[in-house]
């Protein structure tokens, strides 16, 4: 096994610029709930119901900034839609979905909700 070499994350490492941050659970969702085509926020809050529309709105503006997803608005009506990059990133969660299907019980086996990783397991 070779060494992890020192500058593995220098100052360019693009890693700042992931798309998807472990702290933004919805952002995978978002964008496969647009996956068919624009939609309003209205929409996305369907499927997403266990969202607040302030978390919504952050993983919307999030995925804006980072070249996702872009906004329209006509009028009164706003819709979010995937990017080209977006899609691309999509392509690639489908994947993951596909794996996290095929080993969904091997996961739902491995998973402990009383783990105390990150100091947030039950208190005794």
């Amino acid at each position: 096994m070779s060494e992890l070499a020192v500058d593995m994350f220098d100052e360019i490492c693009p890693s700042p610029m992931q798309p998807l941050r472990m702290k933004d659970k919805w952002a995978p969702m978002v964008l496969r709930c647009l996956e068919q085509g624009p939609r309003r926020f209205s929409e996305l809050r369907v499927p997403l119901h266990r969202t607040s529309a302030k978390e919504l709105t952050r993983s919307l503006r999030n995925l804006q900034r980072g070249g996702f997803v872009s906004r329209a608005s006509a009028g009164r009506t706003v819709t979010y839609e995937l990017t080209d990059l977006g899609r691309g990133l999509l392509d690639l969660l489908t994947t993951v979905y596909a794996w996290t299907d095929e080993h969904g019980d091997e996961l739902l086996d491995a998973y402990d909700p009383d783990d105390d990783v990150g100091g947030r397991g039950r208190q005794g």
